[in-house]
């Protein structure tokens, strides 16, 4: 965990002693282990006796839409937990073997392979958007897409489809214009379409007539749309790192510095070394979850009493 310091006198912070802070948990995205990492850290931090699931508000990104969808639920972080470890093992050919050489897969070229070219071909950011958004859209337009598969896959990770009362934002792309959205209980979507837009990386997913992306490309955390919040904690699986330009400043150091300048207190919280070195390997390969559920599970454990004198 990354302790920042409290503002300084002159910030724009709202807290007395007689007002309760605000406070925004923002879940960004890395796959199924990612998720995984999250719900486990999640789940240990309750077990330390600091529920971090009653944020007054929760960002969720690509498939930390999934963990904001599955916290706001109303089913207890335990049994979330315990869900992960309980999913069928990976096939014993594959256990013990490294996935370091190997980079995540949608189908066809590999997802890094995909965006890295079109990466270096943008000049920032909004024009990173319409090009990943055209060659989304070329691509499924060639070779068509199972979109009614993948919203079965995720309502059947969703222990409730109704959007919850808490306040939840899930950013994703517009596929036809570029242009990030945010949805929210008020979008007029559905909670399943929502998280499903926004896992979507190479593939658009279609709400209506709408074909959307996922919510990564908008910014990496899209911590800032935590802004005006008294206190916010990150969960960064990736540690904050950036496949992006600096000076873009899509990099969650530069959203954490926004943050600040509007007066937020900030802790990031990344993995540490008992999650293992799923980050650096196939983020998307479920044999990925159960080490970085445990992993987060006793790094949650381990940061309770520090987290929860800045929670409150």
């Amino acid at each position: 965990m990354s302790t920042t310091p409290p503002p300084a006198p002159s910030s724009t912070l709202t807290t007395s002693s007689t007002t309760t802070p605000t406070r925004a948990l923002v879940l960004a995205g890395a796959g199924a282990a990612g998720n995984a990492w999250e719900l486990g850290l999640i789940a240990g931090l309750a077990d330390g006796g600091v529920d971090i699931t009653n944020a007054d508000l929760v960002v969720g990104t690509s498939a930390g839409s999934t963990v904001a969808a599955q916290i706001t639920s109303g089913t207890a972080p335990s049994e979330l937990y315990a869900a992960i470890l309980a999913e069928v093992p990976v096939p014993p050919s594959r256990v013990g073997v490294s996935t370091r050489p190997r980079t995540p897969q949608v189908s066809g070229p590999s997802y890094l392979e995909w965006s890295d070219a079109i990466i270096a071909e943008s000049s920032d950011p909004a024009d990173l958007r319409r090009r990943l958004c055209a060659a989304a859209l070329a691509r499924d337009a060639a070779a068509g897409s199972p979109q009614n598969r993948w919203r079965e896959i995720v309502a059947s990770r969703l222990p409730s489809h109704d959007w919850p009362r808490q306040r939840v934002l899930i950013p994703a792309v517009d596929a036809r214009t570029g242009e990030p959205v945010v949805f929210d209980r008020d979008s007029g979507i559905d909670l399943v379409d929502a998280v499903a837009a926004s896992t979507s990386a190479m593939t658009p997913y279609p709400v209506g007539a709408g074909r959307y992306l996922n919510g990564g490309y908008r910014r990496s955390e899209n911590a800032d749309l935590a802004m005006g919040f008294d206190r916010v904690v990150v969960l960064s699986p990736f540690s904050g790192r950036t496949r992006m330009p600096l000076a873009w400043r899509m990099d969650l150091a530069s959203q954490v510095a926004d943050l600040h300048a509007a007066g937020s207190r900030v802790e990031t919280v990344f993995p540490d070394a008992r999650a293992g070195d799923v980050f650096d390997a196939n983020a998307l390969d479920p044999s990925t979850r159960p080490p970085a559920a445990r992993g987060g599970h006793a790094q949650g454990q381990a940061l309770a009493a520090t987290l929860a004198e800045f929670w409150g």
